[in-house]
């Protein structure tokens, strides 16, 4: 391990190499960016001898987080080992540091936020403090956490977490993964396993394999908060862990203990005393801060720690994709094609014509060629030749219909012998030429779990995209983004942060937007750029306000919620064949009395209001120590009438194919060049608005006003 140290910076390597040897700073950050705060008593840099390289903290280090990384790499059909010692950098050893020391004194049922950048090495952070969570023991010797659980959807965390740990203990099984079904993940939680790894979706179905776990404590670390912090999912995994007793006492008259099981599930959703939640996340939405945050001095949640966007891109971690934005405006004209003029939804109106836009053949036929000809000429020699390019589109059929424009072109012009593209969508996509739906296997000749591996060769250049592989997607080589999609917040942030992964040879990244003005986007990356807080508390008059709107529309009565729970939270837990059937036999009048609405306007307010009550209880009963009994069996009666609601069909939404046609149509180029963030400025999330309570009032137009106004 070498260190290279001045007054004013730190930084280290694990290999000298020369001149390409790979210098990684070690610094503390200054001001959420790079460097090191001042030092009212020396150096800026002495923490490094004083904290860093004392007997006891080096001997830590040692211990507890230096190892070898050994990967297989295979060239021309041989397979090499490669080794790389890896050692924490400041900001993981002091995340981890910090964490475990809080932990230590506080025990268990405290929630920690860690805000660490993409870039950041989060993956180790999370392997480091799953290790030391599952060995912590508090001032009696005591082990504070009987199981650590950390839940992930990310493979490559698997094999890392087991292969740093068995390097620490040399000892096989510490790390349980849990890869068949729930039935392995309830016996391990049974059987005390040190740490387990899994994935949110397996906890709802063990609630009744899971054997009682009083007196037992467990720290669950959640890779990727936002993604893995949905209401029921998360509940079950408080209850699976709690084993809240949902009672069965013979002693007890039964309405008593079914009003005590009602009361039960909802105090399952607070805070746990014997559950620390470990969020790691690089962009926390603004329910992901309410609950795992911190309070600050203005009682505001933020996070426990943080390794800040800015700092990672000006260490050099991370690359900043807003340095090359260029957006383009597009411009058309259209006509009424018939002679009526019929009166309709302005709102509806609007997103037909948008539709019609969006798949009229000029509009395929210009940006195709505007992104393959950029990517020949500009994309393609960058990265030593070997940068790729993703394109983002607004729907899974427009990415179908793109594919097959972007091969029809490049096959007409001859440049099929280096450049391929791919396509990736969930299910199946119904088009004019595909009446029964064709898959991305059908279209590609690869399974879907095949693609990212085929996407990593050298002849596969562009990936066509919807909404898969916006998150979560890592392929250093994308340099160039084509960005035909409405964005914003943190789904704006994530979609571009595909770009800023570093590799040898990739100096810069490049953004072409078709739809999103730059006003946008430096809005949805501000508040992740340094630390993001939150504007405003929840309130929680939003969902006694939105429930009385609900019950003006008369469509569920309050007998038939009452018995619908009487057989949801009966006293033995389990609910029969015969009691799956009552609680749709209650169901059922209030679908009647929803399908009798008048318009379907109404139908539309009912569906929207309902759903954002139940998500907002979802949300509000985990940050908030209210308990309301009514509420509860309303939730566990709504989530239910939710699915059964009749779903409206896609073709039920107003085509206007035949009563407008284009007059002309051109993409300029509007601006290029950087968005620049603003510094020293923290960034905050709006909270949640009065939504679904306010709605706007349907408006009418005429279509050839509707058209005059989208032509001007």
């Amino acid at each position: 391990m070498h260190f290279a140290v001045d007054d004013e910076e730190v930084f280290m390597t694990t290999k000298i190499d020369g001149k390409k040897t790979f210098w990684l700073p070690f610094n503390k950050g200054h001001n959420k960016g790079k460097g090191n705060p001042p030092n009212p008593n020396g150096y800026k840099t002495d923490y490094l001898w004083k904290e860093i390289l004392v007997k006891g903290s080096w001997l830590d280090i040692i211990q507890r987080y230096i190892h070898l990384q050994v990967e297989e790499i295979e060239i021309d059909g041989k397979t090499f080992k490669k080794e790389k010692l890896i050692f924490p950098r400041f900001h993981q050893l002091n995340v981890v540091r910090k964490i475990t020391a809080d932990t230590k004194e506080k025990g268990a049922g405290k929630n920690y936020l860690v805000q660490h950048s993409a870039g950041s090495g989060k993956s180790n952070s999370i392997a480091w403090l799953a290790y030391r969570l599952s060995s912590l023991h508090n001032n009696q010797d005591e082990r504070i956490f009987d199981s650590v659980i950390v839940v992930t959807d990310r493979r490559v965390l698997d094999q890392q977490l087991q292969n740093t740990i068995y390097q620490f203990e040399h000892k096989t099984g510490v790390v349980q993964k849990i890869d068949k079904n729930s039935q392995q993940l309830a016996y391990a939680i049974n059987s005390g396993s040190h740490i387990i790894i899994t994935t949110l979706q397996k906890f709802p179905f063990i609630l009744d394999e899971v054997a009682n776990t009083d007196n037992r404590k467990y720290a669950v670390i959640i890779d990727e908060a936002h993604s893995s912090q949905g209401g029921e999912a998360h509940k079950k995994m408080k209850e699976a862990l709690t084993a809240i007793d949902f009672k069965t006492d013979d002693d007890i008259d039964t309405e008593d203990l079914i009003s005590l099981n009602i009361e039960k599930s909802a105090e399952a959703r607070g805070q746990q005393k014997n559950i620390s939640f470990f969020a790691f996340t690089a962009t926390p939405k603004y329910k992901t801060l309410a609950i795992f945050g911190e309070k600050d001095k203005d009682g505001k949640p933020k996070p426990f720690h943080l390794y800040s966007m800015r700092q990672a891109i000006e260490e050099g971690f991370i690359l900043d994709v807003l340095q090359n934005y260029t957006t383009y405006d597009l411009y058309f004209k259209l006509n009424k094609a018939i002679e009526e003029d019929p009166e309709l939804n302005k709102k509806k109106a609007a997103r037909a014509i948008a539709r019609f836009v969006d798949f009229h053949p000029h509009n395929l036929t210009q940006k195709t060629e505007i992104v393959i000809e950029h990517f020949r000429q500009v994309v393609a020699k960058k990265i030593g030749g070997r940068a790729k390019a993703m394109f983002v589109t607004s729907s899974r059929k427009l990415a179908k219909r793109y594919f097959e424009q972007f091969n029809k072109y490049i096959k007409d012009n001859g440049y099929s012998d280096n450049l391929k593209i791919l396509v990736a969508f969930s299910g199946k996509v119904i088009d004019d030429n595909y009446p029964d739906g064709v898959s991305e296997p059908e279209l590609t000749g690869y399974g879907e779990k095949e693609l990212p591996k085929v996407f990593n060769e050298n002849e596969y250049r562009i990936l066509i995209v919807a909404d898969k592989y916006q998150t979560g997607f890592d392929q250093p080589m994308l340099h160039t983004m084509y960005v035909d999609k409405k964005l914003s917040g943190v789904k704006a942030v994530q979609t571009l942060s595909r770009l800023n992964r570093i590799a040898p040879g990739k100096e810069d990244t490049f953004v072409l937007d078709f739809v999103n003005d730059r006003k946008t986007i430096f809005e949805a990356f501000q508040p992740y750029y340094e630390k993001t807080t939150v504007a405003e508390e929840p309130d929680i008059n939003h969902l006694f306000d939105l429930k009385n709107k609900l019950d003006e529309k008369q469509i569920f009565w309050q007998s038939e919620i009452d018995a619908f729970a009487k057989i949801y939270f009966k006293p033995s837990g389990k609910l029969t064949t015969k009691d799956q059937s009552q609680l749709y036999a209650y169901i059922d009048p209030a679908i009647d009395r929803f399908k009798a609405m008048e318009t379907e306007d109404e139908k539309d307010e009912f569906k929207k209001s309902l759903r954002t009550w139940t998500n907002l209880y979802a949300f509000l009963s985990q940050i908030m120590p209210f308990q309301e009994p009514e509420f509860e069996k309303f939730y566990a009666y709504a989530k239910l009438l939710q699915t059964k609601l009749p779903k409206k069909e896609l073709s039920d939404s107003l085509q206007l194919s035949d009563e407008i046609a284009m007059e002309y149509y051109r993409l300029e180029k509007i601006k290029e060049g950087s968005i620049d963030l603003m510094k020293s400025q923290d960034g905050e999330l709006d909270g949640l608005s009065e939504a679904g309570i306010k709605r706007a009032k349907e408006e009418k137009a005429k279509l050839s006003e509707i058209i005059d106004v989208l032509n001007e």
